[in-house]
C-alpha cells in the first residue's frame, strides 16, 4: 500500500506539484512495452469541459484487458485514482462520456490525480451484453477480479514512465459492478488501495443477478408469459407508500429514511370490480408482495437478503416494469444475460431465460462461478490491517441492487471486526433515502448522484484521520 499522507506530512504533500510535461513526453509513450502488455496509443488531450490537459494513454494487458490511463500534463498531485465500470462493462471509458462521476475518471482528474479505468477484459455491445462470456472462463476471470489488479499495474508503469516516480497514494471508486470491484479490491488486493469508495455494490452477483432478479422476473410473469404489472401504476403505488411511510422517521420530507421502519398496507388500492388504472388487481398486488419479500425456496428459506424496497417506485420503469414508451426493464436484461452466459459453470446459452431459474436446485449450481465473481466476504481484516479506509454508500430506493444486502454485509463485517466501533476505524456506511441505483435517475425531490461527493471526505480521512460524517456534496 502506498504510504498514507499523515498529518505531519500534509504540508509537504500539499507542495507536491509535478512540473509541466511536453507533448512529446506523452506521445513518446506510444509503443511502450511492459511485462505482459503494451501501449497502443498516446495523445495529448487539451483542457476542456472542466478537465485539465492530460496525456491519454490506451494500453492492453494481455490477453485482452483494454485500459485507459489519463496523466495530467501539469499539476499532478502525486496520487492515483482508479475507476470501476458498470454492468457487464465492455465499453472502455463509458462513464467518462457523460458528465456524471459514477465509475468515471473525472473526479480524480479534476483534482490532479493520475487516473485509469478498464473495459474489464472484453468488448461488449452494451453493458447488459454478456455474450462475450459464453464458455470463456478467461474473460470471466478478468471481469471477476483480474482486471482490477492489471489496471493498477499498467497505470503504475505509465506513471513511473511519465513522471519519473510512483504515486504516493491510491484510491478506487466504483458503483454497482464498480462497487463489487471495490469490495473485490479490498479482499484480493488489500494493500493496493489506501482508500476505496464503494457505491450500491452488486457484491453477490450469483445471489443478486441470477437468483433475486430471476425471482422478480418470475413474480411478474403470468402463465402465458406476459407481464402482470405493466408500466403505468408505479405512481399509484408510490403515492400510497409515501403516504404511509414518509413520517415514520418523524419528518415529512418526501423521503423514506428507512423502508424497514414502515409496514405498508396496499389493500386500499385493491380493485373492487374490474381492473382500472386507479387500482391494483389481485394479481398485481401479488407481484408487489413477492417483490417486497425477495427470493425464497419452497421451504421458505430466504435466498437473498430482502426484496424491492419501499420508496423505489419512482424508478421501477427503468429497472422492473418497463417505460411507457418502451425500453427499460433492465433487471430482466441483466438476469437473462447473466444466466445464459455467466452464472453457471456450463453456460446454457441464449435459449435460457430467467423463468427457467429453479429456486430449489439452481442456487447450489451457482457456487463455482460465485468464487470468481462475488466479493461479499465480510472479512476485510487484511485491508483494515494495512490501514485502508473505505466509504460504502447505497440508496434506500435502489430497485436493482437492493440495499438490504449492503446492510447485511456491514453488520457481518462489524461482527468480524469485533464490533461496529472497530469497523468504523476503517469503514463508513452511508444509506441515502430516496436515492435511485447509483443516483442515476433523479428522484421526486431531485436527488441524484450530482448531490453526492464521497471523495472529499475520503481525502480528509486519509490525510488527517478525520472520519467522514456525510457524503452529501457541499452547497
Amino acid at each position: 500500500m502506498r504510504l498514507p499522507v499523515f498529518a505531519g506530512l500534509a504540508a509537504l504533500a500539499a507542495l507536491h506539484v509535478a512540473p509541466a510535461h511536453a507533448d512529446t513526453a506523452c506521445t513518446a509513450l506510444t509503443g511502450t512495452v511492459f511485462p505482459a502488455g503494451h501501449v497502443t496509443s498516446a495523445r495529448v488531450m487539451p483542457e476542456a469541459d472542466g478537465l485539465p490537459a492530460y496525456c491519454e494513454v490506451r494500453a492492453t494487458a494481455l490477453p485482452a484487458i483494454s485500459i485507459e490511463v489519463r496523466l495530467p500534463m501539469e499539476g499532478w498531485n502525486g496520487k492515483y485514482y482508479q475507476a470501476g465500470c458498470g454492468g457487464f462493462c465492455g465499453i472502455l471509458g463509458r462513464a467518462d462520456a457523460g458528465s456524471g462521476w459514477i465509475n468515471a475518471m473525472r473526479p480524480g482528474l479534476e483534482r490532479g490525480y493520475a487516473t485509469a479505468t478498464s473495459d474489464s477484459g472484453h468488448h461488449g455491445l452494451s453493458v447488459v451484453d454478456a455474450s462475450w462470456a459464453d464458455h470463456n472462463p478467461q474473460a470471466e476471470r478478468d471481469w471477476g477480479w483480474r482486471s482490477i489488479g492489471e489496471t493498477n499495474r499498467v497505470a503504475g508503469h505509465l506513471i513511473d514512465a511519465f513522471y519519473g516516480e510512483p504515486a504516493e497514494q491510491a484510491i478506487f471508486q466504483g458503483c454497482s459492478t464498480g462497487g463489487r470491484m471495490a469490495h473485490m479490491a479490498a479482499l484480493r488486493y488489500p494493500e493496493m488501495f489506501d482508500g476505496i469508495i464503494s457505491g450500491a455494490p452488486a457484491m453477490d452477483y450469483t445471489g443478486l443477478v441470477a437468483t433475486a432478479l430471476s425471482w422478480f422476473m418470475q413474480a411478474n410473469t403470468d402463465a402465458d408469459g406476459t407481464p402482470i404489472l405493466k408500466p403505468g401504476k408505479e405512481a399509484l403505488v408510490g403515492e400510497a407508500v409515501l403516504a404511509q411511510c414518509d413520517g415514520a422517521d418523524g419528518a415529512e420530507d418526501g423521503l423514506i429514511a428507512d423502508p424497514r421502519a414502515c409496514d405498508v398496507d396496499l389493500s386500499g388500492l385493491a380493485c373492487t370490480d374490474a381492473a382500472a388504472e386507479d387500482c391494483l388487481t389481485e394479481a398485481e398486488l401479488g407481484v408487489i408482495a413477492k417483490w417486497r419479500e425477495g427470493p425464497r425456496n419452497a421451504a421458505g428459506d430466504q435466498l437473498y437478503p430482502g426484496g424491492i424496497p419501499e420508496g423505489s417506485e419512482p424508478f421501477w420503469g427503468l429497472w422492473l416494469t418497463g417505460l411507457p414508451g418502451g425500453g427499460g426493464k433492465l433487471n430482466h436484461a441483466f438476469a437473462a444475460n447473466f444466466g445464459a452466459y455467466m452464472a453457471f459453470a456450463d453456460d446454457p446459452g441464449a435459449g435460457w431465460a430467467p423463468t427457467d431459474f429453479d429456486f430449489e436446485t439452481d442456487p447450489a449450481r451457482l457456487a463455482a462461478m460465485a468464487s470468481v465473481y462475488n466479493a461479499d466476504d465480510p472479512d476485510i481484516s487484511a485491508f483494515r490491517a494495512a490501514g485502508g479506509k473505505m466509504i460504502v454508500w447505497h440508496g434506500w430506493a435502489d430497485a436493482i441492487v437492493t440495499p438490504y444486502k449492503t446492510v447485511d454485509w456491514y453488520e457481518k463485517a462489524a461482527e468480524v471486526a469485533g464490533g461496529e466501533d472497530a469497523l468504523n476505524e476503517n469503514v463508513a456506511l452511508f444509506m441515502v433515502p430516496g436515492l435511485d441505483h447509483c443516483g442515476l435517475q433523479p428522484g421526486p425531490t431531485g436527488l441524484s448522484q450530482a448531490d453526492l461527493d464521497p471523495l472529499t471526505p475520503l481525502e480528509a480521512w486519509l490525510a488527517d484521520g478525520t472520519a467522514p460524517r456525510s457524503i452529501m456534496a457541499a452547497e
